[in-house]
Formats: structure tokens, sequence, C-alpha cells
């Protein structure tokens, strides 16, 4: 498409550049020269229509991709920040274990240490009871021992030992079992959270990543979406350069086939010719208002569509229909409901440049613009901001609800 529309702009701007050929055509041209000169602008400017067309189509079709892309944006958006929630509340669990085992190390630290002064009092027992006459084998086993527990099992072969004695050694082990198994859970615990960290941090980066490229498709899309309205404006610019060459040629294929009149038929030609410019030109010069209402746009081609908005600054449609026509000193509504009983209704085949006309978009008559003649308006949408657009096919054409008001 995009090629066609390249070789569409060169085409209409030689075209267009040629119009200088036109001053005084009727005397530097034959009929058949303006004939053919025609029919060749009718195919440019037909080109440009189909050009058009694809433009808007394409514009279409990325506001859609646009659309679904920015509701793929959101669910990553969600998708993301209930993982960086998840993120949050295992780090909390992670430091609240942390605390636990740094509590519980203390724990068996004061444990191990209660533990070796219970050892002691074993000892001192022990030796106690062989100063008393215990049998000095026994000294032997408790001091034969390589380690508490070492120390136990002599202890307890030997059958020595208090029955409080063994009382405290039963309470000191199981204490002891109480607080390693304690640590072992927790420990255990640590591990698994720290492991679901990992997972969530690569989530995490996946759903980054995935964050990245859909702002680059969106992007890419936006530049698209740009260049097409860029295009679009170019084509529709050329468009207008070709059918005001058009009229041109209509002008001079009209005096070139028009009988040379005497003097008396030329008066009332010249009244007939009068009359019948105030029948084609009336609803666009006669009246200056309507006239500046029509051209008030031109210069600002492209401004953005913004809702409620009625300055260059920004419009919305019927914003703009009612500052167009406000230039040329008429003041109408700004609003699409008020301008579709503004004014007098008039025959969608009969409609002139300058009368208001109607599009049933998102709502019956819910878009209006100017009608320029040659099957354009001038309005602004949303999807192009302010523009020229063609009503004769593509979307507009089955938008247009036949509706046409004229404030002349």
């Amino acid at each position: 498409m995009l090629k066609k529309v390249i070789f569409t702009l060169t085409t209409a701007t030689v075209v267009g550049l040629s119009s200088t050929l036109f001053t005084g055509v009727a005397h530097a041209e034959t009929i058949e020269d303006l004939e053919s000169q025609q029919s060749q602008i009718q195919e440019d400017r037909d080109a440009i229509k189909a050009d058009l067309s694809d433009a808007e189509s394409e514009i279409a079709d990325v506001l859609i991709e646009l659309e679904e892309l920015n509701k793929e944006i959101e669910r990553v958006d969600k998708a993301l920040k209930e993982n960086e929630n998840k993120m949050d509340e295992t780090q909390d669990k992670i430091s609240e274990q942390e605390a636990e085992v740094e509590k519980l190390e203390k724990e068996i630290a004061e444990l191990e240490e209660a533990i070796e002064k219970r050892y002691e009092i074993l000892k001192e027992r022990a030796i106690s009871l062989q100063q008393s006459g215990g049998e000095i084998t026994y000294l032997e086993v408790i001091f034969g021992a390589q380690d508490f527990g070492d120390f136990i099992n002599r202890v307890q072969a030997v059958n020595k030992i208090t029955d409080s004695d063994t009382s405290l050694i039963e309470q000191q082990e199981a204490d002891k079992k109480e607080v390693e198994t304690k640590q072992d859970e927790v420990v255990s615990k640590l591990d698994d959270l720290k492991e679901m960290e990992v997972e969530i941090k690569g989530m995490l980066a996946t759903i980054e990543e995935q964050k990245s490229e859909n702002e680059v498709k969106k992007d890419d899309l936006k530049e698209k979406e740009d260049n097409l309205v860029a295009m679009k404006n170019e084509l529709e610019v050329e468009d207008s350069k070709l059918a005001t060459l058009e009229k041109d040629v209509e002008r001079s294929l009209s005096t070139a086939t028009s009988p040379a009149p005497n003097t008396t038929v030329a008066s009332a030609s010249v009244g007939t010719d009068s009359k019948s410019d105030n029948n084609n030109v009336t609803r666009t010069s006669g009246s200056g208002g309507v006239s500046t209402a029509i051209n008030a746009g031109f210069n600002h081609l492209g401004t953005p569509y913004v809702w409620g908005g009625k300055s260059p600054s920004g419009f919305d449609c019927s914003g703009f229909v009612s500052w167009a026509f406000a230039q040329g000193g008429i003041s109408i509504p700004s609003s699409t409901s008020a301008l579709a009983s503004t004014g007098s209704k008039v025959s969608a085949s009969n409609m002139q440049p300058g009368d208001i006309v109607f599009f049933d978009t998102y709502k019956t008559n819910g878009h209006v613009g100017i009608y320029l003649g040659g099957g354009q308006f001038i309005g602004a949408q949303n999807s192009t901001g302010l523009a020229v657009a063609d009503m004769t096919s593509g979307y507009w054409a089955d938008k247009f609800s036949g509706h046409v008001r004229s404030v002349r």
C-alpha cells in the first residue's frame, strides 16, 4: 500500500505542478487537450481517493492493534504488580524466619552453656562419690569418657548416678533435641522461602522483558499511525490541488465550447451567466460567512482530536464545525445533537459546499463535518485529527447517514 501511495503522490505532484499550464488555457489548448487533461485529473483523483480509503483502513487497523496492545500492557502491569507484592511478602517472611533462626541459635547457645554447667556438676558429684568410698574403676570410667554423650553412657553403664542426676540429664537431652528440631524446621522453611524468592525474581525479570517488548511494539505502532496520518494529509492536500485544477479545466472547457455571442445576445448571456453563477456559487461564496467557514480549517489540518475541543489547540467534530462557522460570523451550536436540527434540512443529492454532513458512527449522527464538494468533507476525526476525508467510498461512505443541514 505504501508504494502505491508514494506513486500516487508523485503523479499528483507532477499534475499539480503542471497547473501553471492552465493559465489562459482556453486560448492555448484545444478542446481535445482539455478533455484529455480532465480525464487524467479524474483518474489521478480516483487513485488518490483509493489510497485515502486504504490509509483510513490501515489507520483503523493500527488503532485496533493499539487497543489490543494497551489491554495486554494492562494485563502485564497487573501481573507485575501482583508478583512484586508477592516478592515483598516473601522477603518479609524470609526476614521473620531469619530472626527466628537467630533467636533459636541464641537459645541453643544458652542450652549448651547450661549443659556444660550441668556436666561440671555431674563431674563434681562423681568425684564426691569416689571420695566417699566409691570404687576406683568408677573414676576411670568417668574420666575415660571422650565426650558428654560417652560420659553419660559410661555413668549409666556402671549405674553409679543418683536418680536426681539421671533426671537432670534426661531433661537436658530433651531440651536440646527440642531446640534442634525447631531449628531444623525453621531452616527448612527458610530454604523454601529463598527458593521461592529466586523463582519470583525470575518471573519478574520475564514480565519486565515482556513489558519492554510491548512498549517497543506500542512505539512502532504509534510511529506507523503517525506516518499514515502524515501521508493521508499529503494525499488530501494533493487531492485539493487536483480539485482546483479540475475546476480550472471545467471552466476552460465551458469557455471553449460556448458560442461567440453578438452584442445583444452577449448582454443576455451575461445576465444568464450571472444567474447561473448565483445558482452554483451562492451556497459557497454568495455568503462570505459560509465561504470563510469552508476555508477556516485548512490552515489547521493535523490539529489533534480533543474531546470537547473548540479551538485550534484541539477540536472534536462538533467543536470544529461550530468554530469554523464562527470564523465567518455564523453562530451555531457545538454539539452533534444540536447541530442535527440546526438550519434547514437538505437532500443529500442536492448538498453543496458549506453544508453540514452527518455520519452514524457510535450513534445516529454521531460524527459531523463540513462538506467541501467533490465527495469530500473536512472534520475532526479521532483517528487523524483535523483532516479532509473522502465520503464516496470506504469507511465514511459506509457511515454517511444522508442527513445534511444548511445554515445559509
